[in-house]
């Protein structure tokens, strides 16, 4: 099965939210056919977690990637994750991102995934 980018995006993120949560192991959580672009982000946020949430933890300013919310977390694990792929443009990346978080969670949340991302997006450029 072979989704748009958006929606393996998506799916990348309802499978690390349930990882996250849940504490299951990530090969479990797949059921039916789950796109492969989704799979390869997903395990691969789930390898670099310590380095992304290190991450997140020094640009989010007070606020640890432990205290946000699982949604935001999981949303900013994909958004550093891409950006450090670097084979999507960094503001389709952050666009998406912060769609994501607006959906799923909050306005307030889209703003700070947009801060974050947004610092990242600025501090590679300059």
């Amino acid at each position: 099965m072979t989704l748009s980018r958006r929606e393996a995006r998506r799916t990348a993120i309802f499978l690390l939210y349930q990882w996250d949560v849940t504490g299951t192991p990530l090969a479990s959580l797949y059921e039916g056919e789950v796109d492969q672009w989704a799979c390869e982000v997903a395990e691969a946020v789930v390898e670099r977690r310590d380095d992304l949430d290190g991450r997140i933890d020094t640009l989010s300013e007070g606020w640890p990637a432990d205290r946000l919310g699982a949604v935001e977390r999981n949303i900013l694990r994909v958004g550093l994750y891409e950006l450090d792929r670097g084979d999507v443009p960094a503001a389709v990346v952050v666009d998406e991102a912060v769609t994501l978080a607006k959906r799923y969670a909050s306005d307030e949340a889209g703003k700070l995934v947009n801060g974050i991302l947004g610092r990242v997006v600025k501090e590679t450029a300059a």
